[in-house]
């Protein structure tokens, strides 16, 4: 059968972005509970990358549910989907050579390990970011987990639908525990490991 996507073997390789961008593409995926921190810790990261000069992109639920995935619901099918066009997205920068930081709640095992298939076991670096859910909850600026607790927000991970930790996640960090700076200091030094 002839290649029916002739494109691929005319654009320019990863290799070759990586080069320009004196940079390896690497993804790495934030899982926790709503207001365990990802966001904020790969905001810092995000920041501290930048001032050594690597080109990082932050995807999350606020910038992908926006846009890409504005058609979707919270349907256990729907979050898959989300999931599953997120490892899409985030393949594609890291195959430009993009430290992409994907922030997402991604509540089963199952989900996640679509992701690392989609993207490669090479490019996929996962942080469990383990803060309490006690700690989450004193957080919860929208308030969603009082609303869950009412029964108003259906199938809310860690209230009325289980989170099902990583059972061997590349960095582990609770930051109910952690300053601000630790947490960012850990994931860029594991992001450098990877140059």
């Amino acid at each position: 059968m002839n290649n029916i996507y002739p494109i691929y073997d005319k654009m320019m390789t990863r290799e070759q972005k990586e080069a320009l961008l004196q940079q390896r593409g690497v993804l790495v995926w934030f899982t926790g509970l709503s207001g365990s921190g990802k966001s904020t810790v790969a905001l810092g990261v995000e920041r501290e990358l930048h001032k050594r000069g690597i080109l990082c992109r932050i995807l999350d639920g606020d910038n992908v549910r926006a846009g890409i995935n504005n058609n979707l619901g919270f349907s256990e099918a729907d979050r898959t989907e989300n999931i599953r066009r997120i490892a899409e997205v985030a393949k594609l920068f890291v195959q430009t050579g993009i430290v992409t930081l994907a922030c997402f709640v991604s509540p089963t095992r199952h989900i996640r390990n679509m992701a690392r298939h989609i993207v490669g076991e090479e490019d996929f670096k996962e942080v469990y970011v383990s803060t309490p859910l006690a700690e989450c909850e004193r957080r919860d600026v929208k308030g969603l987990y009082a609303r869950a607790r009412r029964g108003e927000v259906k199938d809310f991970t860690g209230i009325s639908a289980p989170f099902e930790p990583p059972l061997q996640p590349n960095l582990d960090i609770d930051t109910a525990q952690l300053s601000l700076e630790e947490s960012v200091s850990r994931v860029v030094a594991l992001i450098l490991q990877n140059k």
